[in-house]
């Protein structure tokens, strides 16, 4: 009977290498994002191993207890989505190079990937809204922009890809495209109905919303005004904006509170549903949550004392 023989383990690499032939893996378009992210973790992997350490140096005793303190250190004090993010950029590098034989173990083994806590205060009070959207000083694209997002609980990104011939004034509505490529009808009220014009300034063609000057770099026709030859607003510009001047908040949750104060009026799903431009009952329905403050205002009307008084 013929000896079996364990072939010879391959020659172990540096740190920097380990971590360099793993993030070769996702040289790929659709894996810029996760590359660029976890280069970020694993730069800092390096310098608390020390960069030209054999990347074996994760099989020592003493390695794993002293790196999930590290880690733990780095990441612990962060959101769970930020702490899992990271968690998962060493666990995937780690598991890459045990498949190439550097390491046999897994040091991060004792950490746990942390739960969520679902966020439930998303929606900002109609007092808050109103506070908004009515401030002094608020430019003109601002308060229109930011009324019409609230006014018709649209997508920021349907928005901003309005043109000049998706407006129909006169019936205070226009035509989006939804996720999935859809088309469909978003309708404002009173509030859009009466900045619009002002915005516009008899514009008949381009974006919508513009950006404050003369875009700087080439652009698609589609995204430039050519009278003014003022660019698309961005959506990056627009929430920058908005967050700034809504003490952190986003631009989201004006979708978010738009659809919470119409469920907190009796909208029905149905009505939600096209307002919300949702396909389903179970992603909506995140939205539609009431506030306590609501919550606590239906109790009192239907306490049979209150009724009495």
């Amino acid at each position: 009977m013929g000896t079996v023989s364990r072939l010879p383990r391959a020659a172990t690499p540096t740190v920097t290498e380990a971590i360099g032939a793993y993030l070769a893996t996702l040289d790929h378009p659709e894996t810029a994002g996760t590359r660029r992210v976890y280069a970020s973790t694993l730069r800092q992997l390096r310098d608390h191993l020390g960069p030209d350490h054999p990347v074996g140096i994760l099989d020592h005793e003493e390695t794993s207890p002293a790196l999930v303190d590290w880690f733990t250190q780095q990441w612990g004090p962060r959101a769970p989505s930020t702490f899992n993010r990271n968690l998962d950029a060493l666990r995937s590098a780690i598991g890459y190079w045990q498949e190439q034989d550097w390491v046999a173990t897994d040091p991060t083994r004792p950490l746990r990937r942390r739960g969520r806590a679902p966020d439930r205060t998303k929606a900002l009070s109609k007092a808050e809204i109103d506070e908004l959207l009515t401030r002094d000083g608020l430019a003109l694209r601002e308060r229109t922009l930011w009324r019409m997002l609230y006014e018709t609980a649209a997508r920021t990104s349907e928005i901003l890809a309005l043109d000049m011939e998706n407006l129909d004034l006169r019936n205070r509505c226009a035509k989006v495209r939804r996720k999935g490529s859809a088309i469909d009808t978003i309708i404002w009220q009173t509030g859009t109905a009466r900045l619009l014009p002002r915005l516009l300034a008899g514009r008949k063609q381009g974006p919508v919303f513009l950006t404050d000057r003369r875009a700087r770099v080439p652009l698609a026709a589609v995204d430039v005004d050519q009278a003014s030859q003022r660019a698309r607003l961005s959506y990056r510009r627009a929430a920058e904006l908005f967050t700034a001047a809504a003490g952190g908040a986003t631009l989201h949750q004006l979708r978010h509170s738009a659809l919470t104060h119409a469920a907190e009026d009796g909208a029905n799903t149905s009505t939600l549903l096209s307002y919300s431009g949702h396909t389903s009952v179970a992603s909506l329905s995140r939205y539609a949550r009431v506030s306590p403050e609501a919550l606590s205002r239906w109790q009192q009307q239907r306490d049979p004392a209150t009724r009495r008084r």
